[in-house]
């Protein structure tokens, strides 16, 4: 049978006539008891509400746990991508340098073969200037001067020149913007 404190208090043993106990001794003992069952029930109150205070920080800690968790998942599920995204613009980037870099090389080759034919003509033409003038041929010519051109032929080159621009293409065409590469 579980007693509490008030009803320790009111507790009255009873008497017996031979061999009794003594009273006041008995009743401050039982005070005694009363006090100390008080001071631990208060205690046991304390802890019982100290307890269910963990258990409720306990459940919001583990939501947080769980949301930081979730947080986390979602952070490193960003991070991936991004790191996916910024390797697909870098490859995506470094296709469209070596693209324009091949269109480069194609425009520098294909202008350096018209600057060359260029040469070759103006030194074709130079070469028949001179020898119209009856001198010899330039130092330094590498490339045979082959037959000597009639006055017809020299005739159409004249012509075709008057054609050309100063690019060699004729004059209807479009000629190429310096600036555009």
């Amino acid at each position: 049978m579980a007693l509490t404190p008030v009803e320790i208090r009111h507790l009255k043993p009873p008497h017996a006539t031979f061999r009794g106990y003594r009273v006041a001794a008995t009743d401050n003992l039982l005070e005694e008891i009363a006090a100390s069952f008080e001071d631990v029930w208060r205690e046991r109150a304390d802890l019982a509400d100290k307890v269910e205070q963990l258990e409720t920080d306990l459940v919001r800690f583990r939501e947080l746990e769980s949301l930081l968790r979730t947080t986390l998942v979602s952070a490193e599920q960003a991070s991936a991508q991004m790191r996916d995204q910024a390797r697909r613009e870098a490859e995506l980037i470094l296709d469209q340098a070596h693209a324009e870099a091949r269109d480069i090389q194609r425009r520098s080759i294909a202008e350096n073969e018209r600057l060359a034919h260029e040469s070759r003509r103006l030194r074709a033409q130079l070469v028949d200037a001179l020898s119209a003038l009856g001198e010899p041929e330039p130092a330094g010519s590498a490339e045979p001067l082959g037959e000597p051109q009639t006055e017809t032929s020299a005739e159409q080159d004249t012509d075709a020149a008057e054609e050309r621009s100063w690019y060699g293409y004729p004059n209807e065409a479009v000629v190429p913007d310096a600036d555009a590469a």
